[in-house]
């Protein structure tokens, strides 16, 4: 099993979302995936430009000379997509939608009918693949993902991959805060290497397994708390917050 990972956190390996994400990919690792992992800031990726002459003109190539060129063939042949992103205006990344948007070279141009809607088939020699979601995000509700996960679930269907779950840290800088002191929430990163475990052994990720990576760790009430007093405090010097995004 052949597996892509995509991080668009600008923390990379040192942010929350990489939290998440290591365990997980260990635990694919650990049951015989191969894994490879780029971290879309190392990347040079242009924006598309939307004009389809990866379709039409020249099928399977863009007009663009940067990364994606030796990218796309590995998005092409896995058969595990991970796109790991902290939530950024209730959505991904800058960098994770640019990539996103220059993964159309892997549609064909035709149309067809596909679960009652028009969408374009896979190109040839496209595997067919699973996508998984990593993302965390500062406030410790886990609705605010909504947004993030229709968007993923559509472009999943447009690409015709199967959408295979998504692992979800709420109150993440809250995370990185209790990790460091201490407190008792290994099981959170166990369960994400146990996702990948199962991924990799049943085609799927359990619901129990996701939703002791997304339990509750803070109430809304001490996260007020703790926010609203650094919010009041003088800011002396520029401080990273990891991933805290809303």
């Amino acid at each position: 099993m052949k597996v892509l990972a995509i991080n668009s956190s600008p923390h990379k390996d040192k942010g929350n979302t990489a939290l998440i994400l290591t365990p997980f990919l260990e635990g694919m690792k650990e049951a015989g995936a191969e894994v490879e992992l780029y971290y879309t800031l190392d990347l040079m990726i242009n924006p598309c430009m939307g004009d389809h002459a990866c379709q039409f003109k020249t099928p399977g190539k863009c007009i663009h000379s940067d990364d994606m060129q030796w990218l796309l063939p590995k998005v092409s042949q896995a058969d595990v997509w991970v796109w790991a992103t902290p939530l950024y205006g209730s959505g991904m990344t800058g960098t994770m939608k640019m990539f996103m948007d220059r993964l159309l070279p892997l549609a064909d141009a035709s149309i067809e009918v596909r679960g009652g809607r028009l969408r374009h088939p896979s190109a040839a020699g496209r595997k067919k693949s699973k996508a998984v979601l990593v993302s965390t995000c500062g406030l410790p509700e886990i609705e605010s993902f909504d947004p993030l996960i229709a968007h993923i679930k559509e472009k999943c269907a447009n690409s015709d991959s199967e959408f295979a779950g998504a692992l979800l840290r709420p109150a993440g800088p809250a995370m990185a805060s209790m990790l460091k002191n201490g407190a008792p929430i290994t099981d959170i990163f166990n369960a994400a290497r146990d996702a990948g475990l199962q991924l990799a052994h049943d085609g799927k990720i359990s619901g129990e397994t996701l939703g002791i990576v997304s339990r509750p760790i803070i109430s809304k009430e001490a996260m007020m708390q703790i926010v609203n007093q650094i919010a009041m405090k003088p800011v002396k010097n520029s401080v990273s917050t990891e991933d805290s995004q809303k």
